[in-house]
């Protein structure tokens, strides 16, 4: 059994350690590129969003390098991503690939297929090795995303911003090739030592903004065209409203043994706008920018893929939420026809704007 999966931002290091410590062959995608891009348009439905065609992309990618079994999360609610599997299933086996398919709904009310999958996948395995493998790997998840907060939190106070991205990237290949949990811990260290010995700006205080919407496009940097380095290098501190980690914990450690009581915060934050599910993160976009706004952020940048039913509904309520809390927010729809000028062009406008509040703010004071 040779298995793959899509790619979600730094997903694949964790992933990868995990099943290859179960002892399965596993096969990572190549990054996702525009040929990966391409791939997926081609062979996706036109109104597809833009995760589901990288999927598609990501998997013949994949079955051409000789994988033979996809691994692919499951969904419930009113977001498309509970059809994700089943839909690209018959798109691949239409294009004559031979292929397993296991897709793991969540553990919610499904235990019984949970484990089913599970079964399929492992087969006879100890719960020890189990333990052990899930270990290593989150260790590995918690390094990536910890080592990614501390490059946006320092990246606006440097000299030369471009280097904490350099380092970054360098940190996340020693972590990825990091063979035990004592390694990868060793690593997460140097790279932190090193992020921090960089030359700052000496009395600079940036700007504050913080990043909400869907999971798929906040997470993974080829949909979102790296805006966190973008906003970065404009000298803006950012702050993402979901990491990995927190995903994985809210729909399997908490789902398992407690109440997520962030999430309940959140979505009280959000009743006054937005007080029922609609799926995928609507609601926490809403409640996550009302709560920026309460940490005194300077501005937010929603983002979701193009056609996104959650997103649309948390785009249209923004607006009202930006002039009762006084919080400019910026709504960028992503999908495969996005161009990075124009793009970019309204990421600095978005920035000058904030700027300018900024001084006014600073006079009035």
């Amino acid at each position: 059994m040779k298995v793959t999966f899509p790619h979600m931002g730094t997903m694949s290091i964790p992933v990868k350690t995990l099943l290859t410590e179960l002892g399965l062959d596993v096969i990572v995608p190549p990054a996702i590129t525009k040929k990966t891009l391409d791939l997926g348009v081609k062979y996706s439905p036109e109104f597809a969003c833009l995760p589901l065609k990288l999927n598609i992309g990501n998997y013949i990618e994949s079955l051409e390098k000789g994988a033979d079994t996809i691994i692919m999360g499951g969904g419930v609610g009113p977001c498309r991503f509970g059809y994700y599997g089943e839909v690209q299933k018959d798109i691949l086996n239409d294009l004559g690939y031979n292929f397993n398919m296991i897709i793991f709904e969540p553990i919610q009310g499904h235990w019984k297929e949970f484990y089913k999958s599970l079964k399929m996948l492992l087969g006879n395995i100890s719960i020890m090795k189990i333990k052990t493998a899930w270990e290593q790997a989150w260790v590995k998840a918690k390094a990536v995303d910890h080592i990614n907060r501390l490059t946006n939190q320092l990246r606006p106070y440097l000299v030369n911003r471009k280097e904490a991205t350099k380092l970054y990237n360098q940190g996340l290949t020693m972590i990825d090739n990091a063979n035990n949990i004592d390694e990868t811990r060793k690593a997460t260290d140097k790279i932190e030592t090193r992020l921090n010995s960089l030359e700052q700006v000496q009395g600079y205080t940036p700007l504050k903004v913080g990043l909400v919407g869907e999971i798929y496009v906040l997470l993974e940097p080829f949909t979102n065209l790296h805006i966190e380095e973008k906003l970065g290098e404009l000298g803006v501190l950012v702050d993402k409203s979901v990491y990995l980690t927190d995903w994985i914990e809210e729909h399997l450690y908490i789902s398992i043994f407690r109440k997520d009581k962030n999430r309940r915060r959140i979505a009280e934050l959000a009743k006054p706008y937005l007080n029922y599910f609609v799926g995928g993160h609507g609601v926490e976009s809403v409640g996550e920018a009302v709560l920026y706004s309460q940490k005194n952020f300077d501005g937010v940048v929603h983002l979701g893929p193009f056609t996104c039913m959650p997103e649309i509904i948390a785009q249209s309520i923004l607006p009202t939420v930006s002039k009762d809390l006084d919080i400019p927010i910026l709504s960028l729809s992503v999908d495969e026809h996005t161009g990075e000028a124009g793009y970019i062009t309204r990421l600095e406008a978005f920035v000058d704007l904030l700027a300018r509040k900024d001084k006014k703010k600073e006079k009035i004071i």
